[in-house]
């Protein structure tokens, strides 16, 4: 099996790091989950790629400004779980491609679960962009 190219809206699996588990020393992300790959920079010096990716959770934000709910069709279609998720704007973590916190999908032999749906990628970088103007972005490197 091969790796995915890092592409944007493409949802791979990722032991992603909280900014505050960050912030308390944690190197390992608790659990593996869907991220959305958001930037994918490749360095012409020495041909890596530096990706950031933008966190899915079941845990419904404090704040709708920091969020996306993904719909459940699409949620159907990349094949997870029936419950409402959101993508966190707010923050990221960043890496080498294809870094050693890439897991693949339990059950599935693969890394990565397909991507959003163009519009809905859209939406999510619209709204990361207005959280960043207001906010500013917390950006994890791994």
């Amino acid at each position: 099996m091969s790796l995915p190219e890092p592409e944007l809206g493409l949802v791979i699996c990722y032991s992603y790091v909280w900014r505050h588990e960050a912030a308390a020393g944690r190197e390992e992300g608790a659990k593996d989950r869907p991220c959305v790959i958001v930037t994918a920079i490749e360095r012409a010096a020495n041909g890596e790629a530096i990706v950031t990716v933008m966190p899915i959770t079941h845990r419904e934000p404090d704040d709708a400004a920091k969020a996306v709910e993904i719909p459940l069709a699409t949620k159907k279609r990349l094949g997870l779980d029936d419950q409402r998720s959101w993508i966190m704007v707010n923050e990221g973590n960043q890496f080498v491609w294809p870094g050693y916190d890439l897991r693949k999908i339990p059950g599935r032999n693969k890394y990565d679960y397909g991507f959003l749906p163009p519009n809905l990628f859209q939406s999510m970088l619209s709204k990361a962009r207005a959280w960043l103007k207001q906010h500013g972005l917390q950006v994890t490197t791994r």
